[in-house]
């Protein structure tokens, strides 16, 4: 990605699709299944897959029951065999872009990762936004037009797979450049997820909250690990530290506000908590 935009693939389609999972026609999918599996009885069995009720809870944690044999739409998002078949009906459009040369004609190149996607072309991205709604329609699917927007990449960020792309401040020289970082929506996430592991009714051992909270932070570093990453540990460690601290002084009943018992110093030291931006130096060195 970063390195098509430095190639002046800059006009951006930044592209959203509505409900992708919930809305993708068995019908159709069961003909893309069907031209690479011929066992027939492997055919009725993702079928009745694909006919299953399932439980699901929505943001607010309420129960609602989705799919059954009466509807012909949809996959279980939390079906183990789903993420296939998403990526499998998905596979339609990129290999419509292919297969007409749009590619060619747009100037342009698409970058996915399941039904997320975004086309980066050279002056055509208007052109490639009609083309992909055309196609879309054609397989039964919609993109999220509030959503879905036109950016220019040396002007204006965009967010895609947990990055944001655009135009970025250098913290050394204090100069625009053309980069990206772990997007806000990601930190602030992680940050939640955080916040939620520290709270009062954990009553664990130190050492196997510390074990595990280091498993959160060592599991999220290895992908955002790339471009600039400066600021987002950063924010990152001092809320780690700040939420560590709050647990420890609640929990060791200190009743002032614990920045000398649990230092900086003592929690990615003496405590053990992994630090994004790497050890602490030693006074002097």
């Amino acid at each position: 990605m970063d390195k098509l935009l430095h190639q002046g693939y800059t006009d951006i389609v930044d592209a959203d699709l509505s409900k992708y999972f919930d809305t993708i026609p068995h019908s159709e999918l069961l003909q893309c299944v069907a031209r690479r599996v011929v066992d027939k009885q492997m055919l009725h069995l993702v079928k009745m897959w694909l006919k299953v009720p399932v439980e699901e809870r929505d943001e607010k944690g309420r129960v609602r029951l989705t799919g059954g044999k009466d509807h012909d739409r949809g996959t279980p998002q939390g079906g183990v065999i789903s993420p296939l078949l998403a990526n499998l009906y998905m596979n339609r459009m990129l290999k419509g872009w292919r297969r007409t040369g749009r590619g060619e004609q747009y100037r342009g190149r698409i970058v996915n990762y399941a039904d997320d996607f975004v086309i980066l072309s050279r002056g055509k991205a208007k052109e490639s936004l009609e083309w992909t709604r055309g196609v879309l329609a054609r397989m039964g699917l919609t993109l999220n037009e509030q959503k879905t927007s036109i950016r220019q990449a040396e002007k204006e960020r965009f967010d895609f797979l947990g990055y944001t792309f655009g135009p970025h401040i250098s913290r050394r020289t204090w100069r625009e450049y053309l980069g990206y970082s772990p997007s806000k929506k990601s930190v602030n996430r992680f940050k939640e997820e955080v916040g939620e592991y520290l709270v009062a009714n954990n009553t664990a051992r130190w050492e196997e909250v510390r074990d595990r909270l280091n498993q959160k932070l060592k599991g999220w570093k290895p992908y955002f690990s790339l471009g600039s990453t400066a600021k987002a540990y950063e924010v990152l460690d001092e809320h780690v530290e700040e939420r560590v601290r709050h647990f420890l002084r609640r929990r060791h009943k200190v009743p002032s506000q614990g920045t000398h018992q649990f230092s900086m110093k003592r929690i990615f030291g003496e405590f053990g908590v992994f630090r994004l931006r790497g050890r602490l130096r030693e006074a002097g060195s």
